[in-house]
């Protein structure tokens, strides 16, 4: 490990080298021919960042910028390939990383409402009221285009991110509240979603209520449900899902199954009116449910390796994924990027501020623990920007409206590793009468 962390330290100097590369340029007005080296210029510094212990936090979003510079310069490269359009790509990579949220939680997280019952309810209210409301106000004070208005709008209409539990655990919050408020917000979306769509973005497009809240089932919910049935799988006490014969059954049965429902049922689970719930929601779910039992087999049984792989891989998975929808997304409205993207930028780090702001001070109005404000803090300023991307490109078929997700997301991922190492350094005192997993204010 140290080994590749000094690998990557080298890669400051080609970035070094590459800024100079592009400044020169710049400067000497060859701006057709920046492209590659700005991104090498950021590729490389994504590289260092993940060896270095402060920066690594910052990571993701470098990259997310060198496959947006890719994507401008190359829009072509993230279009089409051997004649298929690779937006056909972003819903199955959404699914792939919902999976992976659901399989870092377990019905206990779920349940956990019933213990602290009124900050996951604060934190709900703030959640769906100031973060829709406010990016409907941005979109009217900004003038943006409908399109782009309702994606706005969609950002601010979508649950708590799955980066707010990391960005609470760093900043000394209470992580069991925050994959609670997470989860629940997320459980309840196919509802709140479409209604506040309709209620709010409806006066600049036209909104389907079912077909919306029918694409959250089968993007969001039912990847997150086989999440939880793989965390089982891999995490579960029980002898049977350590030994070969049941790993090997479950993998191949549910592969099978998968296979099946991809080749041999209708298109439409179910349908009512004109709109329908996919089948490749379950597809992806059980396929993903039968790689993971296998994957279990060969490294865990087979090869003794270590429990906590999955935990390795689905980060960079996830991180995979994003980039490269934010540069389908990116490559399809470059135009409309190049036009707005300065005010987008605005309205992202506006709206972000917000949902840090009044999530804090609603939550200390509401007398919660310092621990539970900062948690509230990050659950309404931190949205399921993937969520929102998805919803765009294949609910409202609009590559405009999944701009706002594709510029709100990566910044919220800077400013809540800001804030996250701001709080870090102020650790929180421990209640003296605030018993486990409770957010109640202390007397």
């Amino acid at each position: 490990m140290k080994t590749v962390k000094s690998f990557l330290g080298y890669f400051k100097f080609v970035f070094v080298l590459c800024l100079v590369l592009v400044v020169i340029m710049l400067l000497t007005g060859r701006r057709a021919g920046v492209g590659p080296a700005l991104i090498a210029m950021f590729g490389s510094l994504a590289l260092y960042c993940m060896g270095h212990p402060f920066l690594k936090s910052f990571a993701f979003t470098v990259w997310v910028f060198a496959f947006v510079a890719a994507s401008m310069v190359y829009p072509s490269a993230f279009m089409t390939w051997l004649g298929v359009d690779l937006k056909i790509l972003i819903v199955p990579l959404i699914q792939i990383i919902m999976f992976g949220m659901g399989t870092t939680l377990s019905v206990a997280d779920f349940g956990r409402v019933f213990k602290m019952p009124w900050p996951v309810l604060v934190g709900f209210i703030l959640q769906f009221s100031v973060m829709p409301l406010t990016g409907l106000a941005l979109a009217k004070i900004f003038g943006f285009e409908a399109e782009i208005a309702a994606g706005v709008v969609l950002i601010g209409s979508c649950p708590g991110g799955v980066a707010s539990n990391l960005m609470t655990y760093l900043a000394g919050g209470n992580v069991a509240l925050s994959v609670t408020m997470t989860s629940c917000s997320t459980i309840v979306s196919p509802l709140m979603t479409p209604f506040l769509m309709d209620k709010l973005a409806g006066q600049f497009i036209e909104i389907n209520f079912l077909g919306m809240m029918f694409g959250i089932i089968n993007m969001i919910i039912v990847p997150i449900v086989a999440g939880l049935i793989a965390n089982r799988i891999l995490y579960s006490r029980h002898k049977a899902f350590s030994r070969a014969g049941v790993l090997a059954l479950i993998g191949t049965a549910t592969v099978l199954l998968a296979a099946g429902i991809g080749f041999l049922a209708p298109s439409a689970v179910f349908t009512y009116g004109d709109a329908s719930l996919a089948k490749d929601g379950f597809v992806v779910g059980l396929l993903l449910i039968g790689v993971v039992a296998l994957a279990k087999l060969v490294i865990s049984v087979w090869l003794k390796g270590p429990e906590n792989w999955m935990d390795k891989a689905l980060p960079i998975v996830s991180m995979a994924g994003i980039c490269y929808i934010i540069a389908i997304i990116t490559a399809r409205s470059r135009d409309d990027l190049m036009a707005v993207g300065a005010y987008l930028i605005a309205a992202a780090i506006i709206h972000n501020f917000i949902g840090y702001i009044l999530g804090y001070w609603f939550a200390r109005a509401a007398r919660l623990d310092e621990s539970s404000c900062r948690t509230v803090a990050f659950e309404v300023g931190m949205q399921n920007g993937g969520m929102a991307s998805g919803l765009a490109m294949n609910v409202l078929k609009s590559a405009p409206a999944a701009l706002a997700p594709a510029i709100f997301g990566p910044w919220m991922n800077v400013s809540g590793s800001v804030l996250a190492t701001w709080w870090h350094r102020k650790p929180v005192g421990k209640p003296k009468k605030q018993t486990e997993g409770d957010g109640e204010p202390t007397k």
